[in-house]
């Protein structure tokens, strides 16, 4: 297998393709680009549940999806076979459970960079965004995206940005409670 590197915009039409949960993204470039080999390679492309609509930015003249489908089910089924409760620290909990919210919402997930407190900007597309905001922000990359978030603030507040995520990318509001029970099941309980 080789490697490639190609360009953050690129990569993320890539990932917005995906159909299946798990589909790599040779797969889905193999769809995309030659879709003869299917066929060769024993394989039916299968219909998406949502339809993608395509359009070319005609400023780039890239090809870019507007898929804003709420994938809310496939999150939750995702981070429900992780057993999150074993991962002892919440930051890594939580940029786990925001990595796998790109993973499913690619482009909705970039409202997140209007996301902001009073004196903070919480997600940015580089740590630098975010050290001009405060010293203690403690930027760390959402794995797997081209985006960073603040990590210093507390555990409330951790669930309190995530609720607005999940809202930003299209969660409803028995969607975000079951998300958040995922991502903090023992402060659940306590209550």
């Amino acid at each position: 297998m080789k490697n490639i590197q190609i360009e953050d915009d690129l990569y993320h039409f890539i990932a917005s393709q995906t159909q299946d949960i798990g589909e790599s993204a040779s797969d889905i470039l193999r769809r995309l680009v030659m879709p003869e080999s299917l066929s060769h390679l024993n394989k039916t492309p299968q219909v998406a549940e949502t339809k993608a609509v395509n359009t070319i930015d005609n400023d780039a003249g890239i090809l870019q999806s507007q898929d804003n489908t709420c994938h809310a089910s496939a999150v939750l089924s995702e981070l429900a076979e992780l057993h999150l409760q074993d991962i002892p620290k919440v930051v890594d909990r939580w940029l786990l459970v925001l990595s796998i919210i790109h993973k499913h919402h690619p482009q909705p997930f970039s409202k997140v960079l209007g996301m902001s407190g009073r004196n903070r900007t919480y997600f940015a597309t580089d740590k630098d965004s975010l050290y001009a905001t405060g010293g203690s922000t403690n930027p760390k990359n959402v794995p797997h995206s081209s985006y960073w978030v603040i990590t210093n603030n507390n555990t409330v507040k951790k669930i309190n940005m995530l609720k607005q995520v999940a809202e930003q990318v299209g969660f409803s509001a028995n969607e975000i409670e079951a998300l958040v029970k995922v991502f903090v099941p023992e402060l659940i309980e306590k209550n």
